[in-house]
């Protein structure tokens, strides 16, 4: 049985749609920080995403884990003209598009951003790849909200709205199983 633990980073404390910009994480809670590292299992390999909130919390709870090189297609959605702006302030450069994004998500793009659809085949990729190479392993993947929601859907068969409906809180740990089918075991677990 192969088990994809996703850990979402540390809080970053913004207020705005942060995609790909790399904003630090708040790693001061390191008793969570130890909890967390305490609940995953110690015989797993670690991967994160490029953007140094993932890659310093996986840092954070790595212990003696066997650490593999960052990945950059596990990066949160590309919120390409939105990006570090408030809902408030995409929805005045065009209503219909943001409320499109977030309420059907789908094909609908950020300007000079990313659709659900791409978001979840980028992550999917990346995914697989990891875990083809490491098919006997338990793997932990220090990711963002969104790529955490593309693999939930994955797991449950879910469409981008009903995966938007799921809240996924900063280091809460999401397990999917992988064999003999994909399923979710637990969704935003605070250990």
């Amino acid at each position: 049985m192969s088990r994809i633990f996703l850990v979402r980073h540390g809080p970053t404390h913004a207020k705005s749609m942060v995609g790909w910009s790399d904003i630090p994480a708040d790693l001061s809670d390191t008793a969570a920080l130890a909890r967390l590292s305490d609940f995953l299992p110690e015989n797993a390999v670690v991967i994160s995403s490029d953007l140094c909130r993932a890659v310093d919390t996986a840092s954070a709870i790595q212990g003696r884990r066997t650490r593999l090189p960052h990945d950059p297609d596990l990066r949160e959605i590309h919120f390409g003209d939105w990006e570090l702006k408030r809902f408030a302030e995409a929805e005045a450069m065009d209503p219909a598009r943001i409320r499109a994004f977030w309420e059907t998500p789908g094909d609908s793009t950020p300007p000079n951003g990313e659709s659900w659809n791409q978001v979840c085949a980028r992550v999917d990729t990346a995914v697989d790849r990891v875990m083809a190479a490491h098919a006997d392993r338990d793997v932990i993947v220090v990711a963002h909200f969104g790529a955490i929601l593309t693999q939930i859907a994955r797991a449950e068969n879910l469409d981008g709205s009903a995966a938007f409906s799921h809240k996924i809180d900063n280091l809460s740990v999401t397990t999917l199983l992988t064999q003999p089918t994909w399923s979710a075991q637990q969704i935003n677990h605070n250990p």
